[in-house]
């Protein structure tokens, strides 16, 4: 039972932009928040202003604010990752008790949720780890969410998540994923999609700007046309919206931009992750990839004067381009690609669910991802579907939906690519794509001969087709040793 003191059902600290859109979509819900800062001046400020008129209480110091928590004490941390957070836990451990509860929200690295989770619960305090997805708006009207650690903690927080989090259908975007990091990786896995569908729109743009010399007001309808099709989301919206986006002189916007990308990690990771787990991510490692090289903007100005492309060789002069049917082309690239990235993304998720024993529910994560989060869309209600029919689907890919879909897109696919590349457009997401699909339908791969060289430099050892788990080494040279090295696998 509450003293009189403890009046917030849940405490908030962390103030920037994503806190305060949470504080006050709890607030909306009915829930009582506290809210704390680091620098205290921001929450007099944020109750005086954004919060002015609403039930939602400060606190100007950690004991003050954990003072005013009901039982069990509900804490939520909106802080950057990394050690902030974890000095923001040395500072709360003492002031709560056994089955108090703190919340990461933040974009933290997974295995740090893990250590977390392990560590706390020794400690008798039940840590949870959330993904929270949706950016600014989300926050206020309805994230997605993706919560993980210890489970004891969901019947504590589960009222609270699913009202704030967006609805699909009446089904709340949130559920609970998974002991230890699942909440924090299935977040970091939907920010490296997120990755690969913003690269993949950016290479249409490019091809259709550069093919076709469409204006921004031409390319905002070909998107908008694109959004009332298979290809509905949030990105291909706002990438409308971007386009025709003009300032108070009439200049469009987007022309001013420097095409220099920042990126704050999470796709690293999720590439980082997919080496670890031996998972061939190469779509979203080429969008992270895509990010790098843009942020050579000196060397590549520099080499713009000293290299020649094909449009300038004359190469590809003189092939017409019929607009509509190329339009028609570059729609399905990259509706192919995009259905390969998120095969890829389920195969890490997989992969790692079955060696951390996770259990994750695919189905469950595509309707978290339907509503409030950046990669929301029309096509996520397929891949609930083949989830739901078969809970352990070999890939994406091989769904009767996505098979079918793909094998429409093909023709059009490589004649985007192959025009790609004769006109010198860069297009690494949808290329590595396709060359992903190729790879992944071939029943033979030319690996044979790559490990018959490891074996010739490196007595490497190989295995054969008709003894495949028997490993064995070939003299090649006539005057090898009989010694072999010791034999790995990725």
């Amino acid at each position: 039972m509450a003293t009189a003191g403890q009046v917030a059902d849940i405490g908030l600290i962390g103030l920037a932009v994503m806190g305060q859109n949470l504080v006050l979509n709890m607030n909306d819900h009915g829930f009582i928040v506290c809210v704390y800062n680091r620098t205290v001046q921001k929450v007099d400020e944020f109750l005086a202003n954004e919060a002015r008129g609403t039930k939602i209480v400060g606190a100007h110091s950690l004991e003050e604010f954990v003072s005013k928590l009901k039982l069990p004490k509900r804490v939520m941390l909106l802080v950057k990752a990394g050690k902030p957070v974890d000095e923001f836990i040395d500072k709360l451990v003492p002031l709560l008790g056994p089955g108090d509860i703190i919340i990461d929200g933040g974009n933290s690295e997974y295995t740090d949720t893990d250590r977390r989770t392990k560590s706390l619960s020794e400690r008798g305090i039940l840590y949870v780890g959330s993904g929270v997805s949706g950016g600014e708006e989300g926050a206020r009207f309805g994230p997605s969410l993706m919560p993980g650690g210890n489970q004891q903690a969901w019947p504590h927080i589960k009222d609270i998540f699913q009202n704030v989090a967006a609805k699909v259908d009446q089904q709340p975007c949130c559920d609970w994923v998974g002991s230890g990091g699942a909440g924090h990786f299935v977040k970091m896995v939907h920010n490296g999609i997120e990755y690969g569908d913003m690269q993949l729109i950016c290479e249409a743009y490019h091809l259709l700007k550069a093919e076709l010399k469409l204006t921004n007001e031409e390319l905002a309808q070909v998107f908008e046309d694109w959004n009332n099709s298979e290809l509905e989301s949030f990105l291909i919206e706002i990438t409308r919206d971007i386009l025709r986006y003009k300032n108070e002189e009439g200049v469009y916007v987007l022309d001013s931009i420097n095409d220099q990308a920042g990126q704050k990690g999470t796709g690293k990771w999720t590439v980082i992750s997919s080496l670890e787990y031996g998972i061939p991510l190469t779509l979203i490692s080429e969008a992270v990839f895509a990010r790098a090289l843009s942020a050579l903007k000196k060397e590549r100005m520099v080499a713009e004067k000293h290299f020649g492309g094909p449009m300038d060789e004359g190469v590809s002069k003189g092939v017409q381009v019929d607009k509509k049917e190329f339009i028609g082309h570059v729609k399905k690239a990259l509706y192919a690609s995009k259905i390969i990235s998120y095969a890829q993304g389920f195969m890490l998720m997989r992969q790692v669910s079955e060696s951390l024993q996770w259990d994750l529910n695919y189905g469950g994560i595509a309707l978290m991802w339907r509503g409030g989060c950046i990669i929301r869309s029309k096509f996520l209600g397929e891949i609930k579907r083949a989830y739901d029919m078969n809970p352990h689907l070999m890939n994406l890919l091989v769904d009767d939906f996505f098979k079918n879909a793909v094998l429409d897109c093909q023709h059009s696919w490589r004649q985007v690519v192959s025009r790609a590349c004769l006109s010198g457009i860069p297009v690494p997401a949808f290329s590595s794509a396709l060359s992903f699909y190729d790879g992944y339908r071939s029943g033979w791969l030319p690996a044979n001969l790559l490990q018959g060289l490891r074996d010739y430099f490196g007595a490497h050892t190989y295995s054969t087709l008709e003894q495949p788990d028997k490993f064995v080494h070939t003299n090649w040279t006539g005057h090898g040793g009989r010694v072999t090295s010791t034999t790995y696998n990725s």
